[in-house]
């Protein structure tokens, strides 16, 4: 059945109204979790003093995200304020040599933040993914790229080369890893565009420019080799009608979530509470599914505002980034599920896609999933709670395609074939649902925690069953109906679009 099929307004306006009434009420239930817990000993070391006119401790949990808009903030505004001031100039006086500004600003850089001895294991790293480039042999490529990366997330080698590093500073783990994994990811796919290239390799000085961008060097996103190469060699920098004013809407939108975030810690202390389970195992049924799903909204919204920030950089310098996640509000699909779409775009790429072409072959799709989970759990760090959090999610992206198959054989087909559009939609909804949660729960593990996520799982479906079971089912299947809602609205816009262009 087509995704333009429309329900009745009036239907679609009680979705909308259960849903609000349901958040409204588990949050409620959060908020006084929150307050009732501020001066508890157990959370002593994630509630801290915050704004003082809201006369309420603040959820300090996540150090990556006190750090990026406490400690480091000026220190990233400096940075990214000079790679925007001389990447302005360059593009006005040079620019079909503003790559190589870009080039050297990054390099300078790396180097007053994390050291020479830094930037000799990335350069190095450069190296020998270059020279093994030259060969030309993809196979060769995927080795020695996985086993790059691998010395940056395993034990002993890891330990090895950081310890390298001098110095000491918060964050400083965090840009060796970021910034090293980044590169690795970058050099493969350099490599793996230059063994597809009919003549000759591309230069070393095509790869330095790639990798050391400053705005993607330490978080990303990654931009594959082919496309990065595309748009900074535009030697005619143009702009679309209202792009400047897009870009500084987007940058008011991110100051503004940051803004609310830091708020919104000050009253729902959503990182912290679940670090303890005895005092979880008081709340109701409804705030812990809501504490659970507040959980991965928080780190979607982390990764928008970081890569979103990232982005407005890239688009000032005349780029086309890899766009932020799709909103898990809007996700029902394991196939969508992601948080960082430059990852995902590699992935898809050089792996997924590579293998299982079409995706509709089943054992094709075996395969290439766990040929990229395989990847992605190289990605994240191999360990205990990455590998379940692989191995679950592997298993939901193959489960949807063996569900879809089989209601697709007879008699389903036929019935399906019978019954009106809208009641085909409602049907779907409802698997959408249970889809739904099985990705808050499987991927709640690697964000929080196994015992959390085994202590909601517990909560939904055995002790809370019936009661609590159906009607989060029942709420949560009238939001995926909103969700449907609005794709069929944005799939009619972009026909209309689409027709404006061929007329």
């Amino acid at each position: 059945m087509g995704v333009k099929t429309m329900l009745p307004s009036y239907e679609l306006g009680f979705y909308a109204l259960v849903v609000t009434c349901a958040v409204v009420y588990s949050g409620s239930g959060i908020f006084e979790a929150s307050r009732d817990s501020m001066n508890r000993k157990a959370f002593r070391d994630g509630i801290k003093p915050g704004w003082h006119y809201f006369g309420r401790k603040m959820d300090v949990a996540d150090f990556e995200w006190v750090m990026w808009f406490t400690s480091f903030r000026n220190v990233i505004i400096f940075a990214l304020s000079g790679h925007v001031l001389f990447g302005k100039i360059c593009s006005m006086t040079v620019p079909q040599h503003r790559a190589v500004v870009y080039m050297l600003y990054g390099i300078l850089a790396v180097l007053g933040s994390m050291g020479l001895v830094y930037l000799m294991i990335i350069l190095s790293h450069c190296l020998v993914l270059y020279s093994v480039a030259m060969a030309k042999q993809k196979w060769l490529c995927y080795v020695a790229g996985f086993c790059c990366l691998a010395s940056f997330k395993m034990e002993p080698f890891s330990s090895w080369q950081s310890g390298f590093v001098t110095g000491a500073f918060d964050l400083q783990d965090v840009l060796f890893y970021g910034g090293s994994s980044f590169t690795i990811m970058r050099c493969m796919s350099f490599a793996l565009e230059s063994s597809e290239r009919k003549e000759g390799i591309y230069s070393i000085f095509d790869l330095l420019k790639y990798n050391f961008y400053l705005p993607f060097f330490f978080f990303g996103p990654v931009m594959t080799f082919d496309q990065f190469r595309a748009q900074v060699s535009t030697r005619e920098l143009r702009r679309k009608d209202d792009e400047m004013r897009n870009i500084r809407v987007h940058a008011l939108l991110h100051v503004g979530a940051i803004i609310a975030v830091d708020i919104f810690f000050h009253f729902f202390y959503i990182l912290t509470l679940p670090s303890d389970l005895k005092f979880m195992n008081r709340l109701s049924d409804w705030s812990l599914a809501g504490l659970a799903y507040s959980n991965l909204v928080y780190d979607w919204v982390k990764a928008a505002v970081m890569f979103g920030v990232i982005n407005t950089i890239a688009r000032l310098d005349h780029l086309d980034p890899p766009q932020p996640p799709k909103c898990i509000t809007m996700l029902y699909v394991f196939a969508e599920t992601h948080f960082d779409r430059g990852i995902n775009d590699w992935l898809c790429k050089y792996v997924y896609d590579h293998i299982g072409e079409n995706h509709d072959h089943i054992m094709k799709e075996l395969v290439a999933t766990i040929a990229t989970f395989a990847v992605t759990t190289l990605w994240l760090g191999p360990c205990e709670i990455v590998y379940i959090w692989s191995v679950f999610n592997c298993f939901g992206l193959n489960f949807e395609l063996w569900v879809q198959k089989f209601f697709q054989q007879q008699p389903f087909a036929k019935l399906e074939a019978k019954m009106s559009a809208a009641m085909s939609r409602r049907i779907r909804a409802v698997f959408g649902a249970a889809n739904f949660w099985a990705i808050v729960l499987y991927n709640i593990l690697a964000l929080n925690s196994l015992e959390f996520a085994l202590l909601v799982t517990k909560r939904l479906l055995l002790t809370g069953f019936p009661v609590s079971t159906l009607s989060i089912w029942f709420i949560t299947y009238c939001g995926v109906q909103l969700i449907k809602e609005r794709e069929r609205i944005l799939a009619i816009e972009e026909e209309k679009c689409d027709k404006a262009k061929v007329e």
